[in-house]
């Protein structure tokens, strides 16, 4: 989508979203076609721009079945929320504003639902700053911290606490 709507990931837009996160598995996690349909699936959200070619948010919440370490933390702490497992825009796309809006969609539609938080994790190993300085001035807040993956992984768990809907 020329205009940058933000729309579902529908099965049309799974090649691109597959091309994005090749090109992003540092800061992610290696994905295939299969993989991708079942996490759409079990997703609370998952939203794209241009297609999920030049962004695009996937998110669970605490009912997913999902096995990531950082979720199932997350799940061991908290009775009820909203995980974003990947957010990734195209070097091509960034500086549009596009990581901010669907993050805002997703703080709207969690707080819609009767949720009050939404989390995440950023690496601090390898390091991600421009990750770090993007959370932080959308009001995360640091939760916890964590090794993973045999400690080739370092992680900062973080909260964003959401005002209900009503």
């Amino acid at each position: 989508m020329p205009d940058g709507s933000i729309e579902p990931i529908a099965e049309a837009h799974l090649a691109a979203v597959l091309a994005l996160n090749v090109a992003h598995e540092l800061e992610t996690s290696p994905l295939g076609l299969p993989e991708l349909r079942r996490l759409i699936g079990e997703a609370f959200y998952a939203r794209g721009i241009g297609g999920g070619g030049d962004a695009f948010l996937i998110a669970f919440d605490q009912n997913a079945d999902y096995r990531s370490p950082n979720f199932l933390w997350f799940r061991e702490r908290f009775p009820r929320f909203v995980y974003i497992d990947r957010v990734i825009t195209a070097g091509a796309a960034r500086g549009r504003g596009y990581g901010r809006r669907l993050y805002e969609d997703l703080f709207a539609e969690a707080s819609r639902l009767g949720h009050e938080r939404v989390v995440c994790e950023v690496n601090i190993d390898p390091p991600n700053p421009a990750s770090d300085a993007f959370h932080a001035a959308l009001g995360f807040a640091e939760v916890g911290r964590a090794a993973i993956h045999g400690g080739k992984k370092t992680v900062r768990y973080f909260e964003r606490r959401l005002a209900r809907a009503g």
